[in-house]
């Protein structure tokens, strides 16, 4: 008991400072392990009579009383104390440190003896599922489907030798024709679904198109769209089973919900952990891209004769390991059967660059690293023309299109969708904490600009007042590279931090003040700390909340939204966004406060669409609380600037593309070419 006690109160010191550390984690971890085992091992003992008993339970019961009482304002506390959270292995540790300091002896985990292996063997899976085992058991002899297969190998066309990625990419670039990016999709016969629930013509049309054979989506219809049902109906339509379905790790538990809406006959699994849940003859089976290395091995021989990626664009890097493993498991389900369905979904196809293509049309079989592959290639040759010729360009991006991309907007689909809005809500930061930031952002502008006049003067350039704005540039490049290699010391991404945690409590306020006279408010925040003291202010002013973030397990989350969209009581919800912002629905409230902001137009609208989406009855607005007079504005306005690539390269707009520099960059340079501009 006094282990417990002494233990309880480190606990308590340390969160006496607002921020849940690493260390008070582990430590909050590995007392509710003991409190747990104590009291199973109490009432169990009966060498103790009933009196002791209870007392003894009374104690414990105590000790956890004040355990769970220091953590209910950190949620992320209060999420290890289900009963399926993740136990780390610093936790067990502890634990076991805790019950020897107590006088109670452990086992000793042996760790095991190492086996040497012969150098030429392959890589054994990290994970293999009991009930993958069974299943593969159950039917050994899954052959491949090789019907229609196409030739292997390259085969010679007027076009092999030509560079055709480039051209392809910026015939998407400079598209501005006024037609949105749409492939040709049938009329459907029926818009009934399973459970009697009746589609959207949209919905219906891309189900159609499926069922008359097409097998490859890029399906970027405007979040809030009902992307999740098409890409299930579209399944039950090719028969693409076994489905495997890859996504993030917040929208896992509602994939399996929606699975069972509008594919009841279908069984979906989802994949916790080491996978020792999931259901090895399931149909669907849900992935999260965080543990999907644990389990590429046995994916990859499961035989899936579909698969659909969500918020695709979380490939985009495909040097990162999550874009590899899912590129390679699309190669493998191509190689097995020779028409898989392949689905890619975003909302936002575009983050930065229109380069953010290329994973996706790799995913699909479009192309590969350095030319595209049989299909496109054949459309292209198809059109006669090379990218020497003027017409290549709108040919080719039509070429493109009909292999699947499907975009269609709210406007256009969705009339019955209420209209949203984004306002801006200037807020001075007066006091000590406003000119801390401002005088930090001088300082960061006065050394850019010392290290631009160390370049020219190391050129041996004259002095003039002629601004070099390709200098301008590699400055603000220097620094980026700076601050991203830094965790100390003022720089763009520690003044953003400040200014969220400088505005936290105003906009928590003005997300009460609205929560009161118009209802239910999402409110999204960037930094933890900057959530902690919103919940704060919310708790303080007495508005219930529920929270969404990055630690919490599936179901703590997935009761978080529950108690959200159907406790009238919670009227606030605090999301993370780069939790919460894909794939949740929240059409329950009509008001988003965006505390902080992301850096693309891209985040920035998947936040705004978890309300403004299917369902939602009223006008949806957006109040983006800016710090007056400091760098916040400056990245709104950037953001807003870069909101048209998409539009440009989907929706047939006229809008010139900006740069594909990201808004930290540019930022930078906006901050540099102000402070050279100003008078001496």
């Amino acid at each position: 008991m006094s282990v417990l006690a002494h233990a309880v109160e480190d606990v308590r010191t340390a969160l006496r400072g607002g921020r849940v550390t690493t260390s008070t984690r582990t430590k909050f971890q590995a007392v509710a392990l003991v409190l747990r085992e104590e009291r199973a091992r109490i009432r169990a003992d009966e060498s103790i009579g009933d009196s002791r008993r209870t007392e003894k339970l009374k104690r414990l019961d105590d000790i956890a009383t004040t355990l769970a009482k220091t953590a209910v304002r950190h949620p992320a506390l209060l999420a290890l104390l289900s009963e399926d959270a993740v136990v780390t292995d610093d936790a067990r540790s502890l634990k076991r440190d805790m019950l020897r300091k107590a006088g109670i002896e452990t086992e000793v985990e042996q760790d095991p003896e190492p086996v040497e292996e012969p150098t030429a063997a392959p890589a054994k899976p990290a994970v293999v599922p009991q009930s993958v085992i069974s299943r593969q058991m159950a039917n050994p002899f899954l052959a491949p489907d090789f019907s229609a297969a196409r030739p292997a190998g390259p085969r010679p066309t007027p076009l092999s030798g030509w560079e055709l990625l480039d051209p392809l990419l910026r015939s998407f670039e400079r598209a501005g024709d006024g037609t949105s990016v749409c492939m040709p999709l049938p009329e459907p016969g029926s818009r009934k679904a399973p459970g009697g629930r009746e589609l959207m013509p949209h919905q219906a049309r891309l189900v159609a198109a499926a069922a008359e054979g097409h097998r490859t989506f890029l399906l970027a219809d405007e979040p809030g769209l009902g992307k999740t049902a098409e890409a299930l109906l579209a399944a039950e339509a090719a028969k693409a089973y076994p489905l495997l379905v890859v996504v993030p790790n917040v929208v896992k538990t509602n994939w399996v919900r929606e699975a069972g809406l509008w594919s009841p006959r279908r069984k979906a699994t989802a994949i916790q952990g080491n996978g020792d849940s999931v259901d090895g003859f399931a149909d669907i089976v849900v992935v999260n891209y965080e543990v999907l290395d644990r389990h590429v091995g046995w994916l990859r021989e499961f035989g899936f004769r579909g698969m659909v990626v969500d918020e695709a664009h979380f490939i985009k890097n495909k040097t990162s390991q999550r874009s590899q493993h899912v590129l390679g498991l699309s190669e493998r389900i191509r190689a097995f059967t020779a028409r898989p369905l392949l689905m890619a979904l975003t909302g936002t196809p575009l983050i930065n660059d229109i380069e953010d293509f290329l994973a996706i049309w790799e995913f699909l079989g479009w192309i590969d690293e350095k030319k595209p592959l049989a299909d496109l290639m054949d459309a292209l040759t198809a059109t006669g023309l090379t990218p020497a010729d003027p017409g290549f360009s709108a040919s080719a991006r039509e070429s493109v299109v009909d292999l699947g991309i499907v975009r269609r907007r709210k406007v256009d689909v969705a009339a019955d969708i209420p209209p949203r809005r984004i306002a801006d809500l200037p807020v001075e930061l007066d006091g000590p904490t406003g000119r801390s930031i401002r005088a930090a952002e001088r300082d960061l502008a006065a050394r850019m600009v010392k290290r631009y006049t160390d370049a020219l003067a190391a050129r041996g350039a004259a002095p003039t007042d002629e601004i070099d704005h390709d200098l301008v540039r590699r400055v603000a490049t220097w620094e980026q590279k700076d601050a991203a290699g830094s965790s100390s010391g003022d720089n763009v991404f520690s003044m953003m931090r400040r200014i969220g945690q400088a505005k936290a409590a105003l906009a928590a306020d003005y997300a009460a003040q609205l929560a009161r006279s118009a209802g239910k408010v999402v409110f999204f925040a960037k930094h933890v700390d900057v959530m902690d003291a919103a919940e704060e202010t919310f708790a303080k002013q007495g508005v219930r909340y529920s929270s969404i973030r990055g630690d919490q397990t599936p179901s703590v989350r997935q009761r978080n939204i529950d108690a959200f969209v159907e406790d009238p009581e919670v009227a606030v919800v605090v999301c993370s966004l780069t939790a919460a912002g894909v794939g949740i629905n929240l059409q329950v409230a009509s008001n988003v406060v965006l505390a902080e902001l992301p850096w693309t137009a891209a985040e920035q609208t998947q936040a705004i669409d978890r309300s403004h989406r299917i369902g939602q009855s009223q006008p949806v607005t957006a109040w983006r609380i800016l710090a007056a007079q400091t760098i916040d504005a400056r990245i709104a306005a950037l953001i807003d600037d870069k909101a048209g690539l998409a539009a440009v390269a989907l929706d047939g707009s006229d809008e010139e593309v900006g740069s594909s520099t990201d808004a930290q960059h540019a930022a930078l340079v906006a901050m540099l070419t102000e402070a050279l501009s100003a008078p001496a």
